[in-house]
């Protein structure tokens, strides 16, 4: 077996672990300045808005132009008014692409781009975006993003129960602003293919946060029945066992994204390929975290609250307590939750996810 496979093995049997619950604060700290720092770019420099939503004028040459796509910014720019976005083609032409401008400033454009460039004006082929088309689409997508987050979490609490509805929606609103933030600070157009992306990556991000929920769902069945764990620690354990395959989909998910982003974006110069990749890419990451660090702390903090998971933790920190005084160390009992309130337990169990010493597999009943 390799590694990793034994890695998760081990995870999954609960012989090895990171205490994700514990460290939780940490991660809500991060997913917090990280959040606080994609606000800021959006309210600062804003989204740049793709034609297909500005409205404006894309012009295309079949030829190789004469100049290069720094000469031709230049001179669209001039042309127009407004900055200019030039692309090379695979074919050795240009795509100008200019927002704000009407019919009668796009054909004054186009004669002035053939007059620059030396490519004869019927060579130049000309197409108009009307704002209110994209308009729709941005309606549209707001109206899928709505239903698809209404479903989710109706969903979710009827699969599982409120709390985890209501940290999964957490999280994918984490995950789309992030993903809209990081857009903003790089400067990437927002485009039809970015809306694509953006509404794809919900999917992923729910897939990571349900997998964990279903193992928690497992993991808590009959739990005021016993006194050897807390919901947290459970929860705990639900993460680490499911930690490796969380991993291995999201690597394999990421490489040809990346691929995509850093090839056939950066290589290439693929435009719409940047738009709609960027988006998967850090969709992917940000849901792959939040699933782990977000999601499941979350469902944790809310269960905690509940009167018979309180009634719980108290009989299990007692327990405890009480093996440690008489220094006893029963086979079933576990490990001390760190908290403030365990510090009456003593010595009393290991650390959460080591083997205990009478060679019993921790999480057994």
């Amino acid at each position: 077996m390799s590694r990793l496979g034994n890695l998760g093995a081990r995870l999954y049997r609960g012989e090895v672990g990171y205490d994700f619950i514990r460290n939780r604060k940490i991660w809500y700290g991060v997913s917090i300045l990280i959040t606080i720092t994609a606000i800021i770019g959006v309210a600062v420099g804003g989204l740049r808005m793709g034609i297909e939503f500005q409205g404006g004028a894309v012009f295309t040459t079949d030829t190789k132009a004469k100049i290069s796509t720094a000469q031709a910014t230049d001179v669209a720019t001039e042309a127009s008014g407004h900055l200019a976005i030039v692309q090379e083609l695979g074919n050795g032409g240009l795509r100008i692409q200019i927002t704000e401008v009407d019919t009668a400033k796009a054909n004054e454009i186009k004669e002035t781009l053939s007059d620059e460039l030396g490519i004869p004006a019927d060579e130049i082929n000309a197409d108009l975006v009307g704002p209110s088309w994209g308009e729709q689409i941005a309606n549209k997508a707001w109206t899928g993003l709505a239903v698809f987050m209404v479903l989710v979490v109706i969903y979710l609490a009827i699969a599982f129960e409120w709390r985890m509805a209501v940290a999964a929606l957490i999280a994918l609103i984490h995950d789309i602003t992030i993903t809209v933030g990081v857009y903003a600070l790089v400067g990437f157009e927002v485009t039809p293919g970015t809306v694509i992306g953006l509404l794809t990556i919900l999917g992923y991000s729910l897939y990571d946060t349900v997998v964990v929920f279903d193992s928690l769902k497992e993991g808590q069945k009959d739990i005021t029945k016993q006194t050897r764990f807390t919901y947290s620690e459970i929860a705990n354990r639900s993460i680490n066992s499911t930690l490796v395959r969380s991993i291995n989909t999201t690597v394999v998910a990421l490489l040809p994204v990346a691929g995509l982003l850093f090839i056939g974006g950066g290589v290439f110069g693929a435009g719409m390929l940047n738009d709609i990749s960027l988006s998967l890419f850090v969709g992917l990451a940000a849901g792959a975290y939040s699933s782990i660090f977000i999601a499941t702390p979350l469902v944790a903090d809310l269960k905690e609250r509940d009167p018979q998971m309180k009634a719980l933790k108290k009989r299990v920190l007692a327990k405890r307590a009480a093996a440690a005084a008489k220094g006893e160390s029963p086979e079933d009992e576990a490990p001390v939750e760190p908290r403030e309130d365990a510090a009456t337990a003593g010595s009393a169990g290991t650390a959460i996810g080591r083997p205990r010493s009478h060679g019993r597999t921790p999480g057994k009943r």
